[in-house]
Formats: C-alpha cells, structure tokens, sequence
C-alpha cells in the first residue's frame, strides 16, 4: 500500500550514506538522486524511503508524534538494525524490547537529523 515515506534532513550525503547502510543487508541503495531528494530501496516497485531537503529551503524539522516504522523479520533483527542505526550515529529512543505481550516488539531510535524510526516484529 505504501509506495515511499518522505522525510526532511540537513545534510544529503549522511541521510544517504546512513539509510543505505543501515538497510545495506536489505540491498539498499539510491534508486532515483534528484539532488534534493533521494529514494533508497531494494528496487522501483518497492516501497521505498525518500530523504530530502525541505522545498522552501527552511530547515528540517521532525514531526511531533511522526515516526517511521520498518518490519522486522525477528526480533533479532530488530536488535541487530538498532545496533546497526545507533553504530551510524542515531541516537536511542527506546533500547529493543517487548512492548506488548506476544503482540509487539520493538526497538526506536532517532536518526542524525531527529527523525523517530522504529524496527519492530507483530506476535
């Protein structure tokens, strides 16, 4: 259903060499540059994360209550792209765990520019 997320960043290069780092197990790379927008994902016809610099040329902001969520296949997984994420220079916003019981798992962070990301496992 979805097709890309958008979210703003400061700085191009580190979102791109960020994001296609952090999903590089996935074989993510940059599918379309556009100079101020970016999409990385496995392929077109994917969904896909765009990263870009705000059109009005003001700074980025992130959204209050807006996050990014990226499915997980375990919960290994899910400690191992927070790991990662944090190894990239995100900063933790909630250390790996179980959220609900046998429903949610899941792992936060925010990335260099702010922006919330979660990896997390349903069940």
């Amino acid at each position: 259903m979805i097709g890309y997320v958008t979210i703003g960043v400061s700085d191009m290069e580190r979102a791109k060499k960020f994001y296609t780092g952090l999903f590089s197990d996935r074989d993510a790379k940059v599918i379309i540059d556009a100079r101020r927008i970016a999409f990385i994902g496995s392929k077109l016809g994917e969904p896909m994360l765009a990263v870009c610099e705000p059109y009005d040329g003001g700074e980025c902001s992130v959204g209050n209550g807006s996050m990014v969520a990226f499915a997980a296949q375990s919960k290994e997984e899910s400690k191992a792209l927070y790991d990662k994420a944090i190894s990239l220079g995100a900063t933790d916003e909630g250390e790996p765990g179980q959220r609900v019981p046998d429903r949610f798992y899941g792992s936060y962070v925010r990335d260099p520019d702010g922006n919330k990301l979660c990896f997390f496992v349903f069940g």
